[in-house]
């Protein structure tokens, strides 16, 4: 697809559902998911094996069908300049601006925010963090994995926490999920992530906590989305 933002060809994969071909009237939620440094969009396909997880919740009934998007998170310069605040603000612009209109145009795909999910593991988590609290009238669902404003970046994490404040009630009351998923001190963005859940609870932000086993690692990410896909749509 052509991004207006960047002024180039970009490129995301999508998973369909079993069925999704044969049932041309019937319209699906999406759950948009995001990579990790250092990845692009292949990320969730080839190490997240996001088909078979979906392929199989959804065989089990423990998962609705749904679409799965799977963008290319890279906007600018690698290291910490792809956590800051222009590049985040990126790729809000993209995800809103043009992916999601691509997908809902080019793809069956339902557009209200009960049927809208965003998630992403380590810096996706960030984009997650940016682009979906500041958007809850877009997403009723926000996955976190392995992640959490930098406990020793102000100048990026007090504005959202800032905006958080101004707008709880709305956050907590448009977000039917808040899931956000860490695996004890053995993952290199814990405290990061501890503190910031130390400051939902001081604001009054609603979440849920799920811990897993592992480092700050793929296999972990795959139970991240095993887990995170069943609360999906219900």
């Amino acid at each position: 697809y052509f991004s207006t933002v960047t002024n180039s060809w970009r490129s995301f994969y999508i998973y369909t559902p079993p069925g999704y071909d044969e049932n041309i009237n019937e319209k699906y939620p999406v759950l948009y998911i995001q990579h990790g440094g250092g990845e692009d969009e292949r990320g969730w396909t080839a190490q997240g094996l996001t088909d078979l997880i979906l392929d199989n919740l959804i065989a089990e009934g423990k998962a609705k069908p749904m679409l799965v998007v799977m963008m290319d998170g890279n906007f600018g310069g690698g290291g910490l300049q792809g956590f800051g605040e222009p590049v985040l603000r990126m790729f809000e612009n993209e995800l809103k601006n043009v992916v999601i209109p691509f997908v809902e145009k080019n793809y069956r795909a339902k557009s209200d925010a009960n049927s809208r999910a965003l998630a992403g593991l380590s810096m996706g988590g960030l984009q997650t963090l940016y682009a979906g609290v500041k958007n809850t009238q877009l997403f009723a669902y926000l996955g976190v994995f392995s992640s959490g404003w930098f406990a020793n970046r102000d100048d990026l994490s007090k504005p959202q926490y800032e905006f958080m404040q101004k707008n709880k009630d709305e956050i907590n009351r448009n977000l039917k999920s808040f899931w956000i998923a860490m695996v004890g001190q053995e993952d290199i963005a814990y405290n990061n992530n501890k503190v910031m859940m130390a400051k939902f609870d001081e604001i009054g932000i609603k979440y849920t906590y799920s811990e897993y086993p592992g480092g700050h690692t793929w296999p972990v990410w795959r139970n991240n989305l095993y887990n995170f896909a069943q609360v999906l749509f219900k």
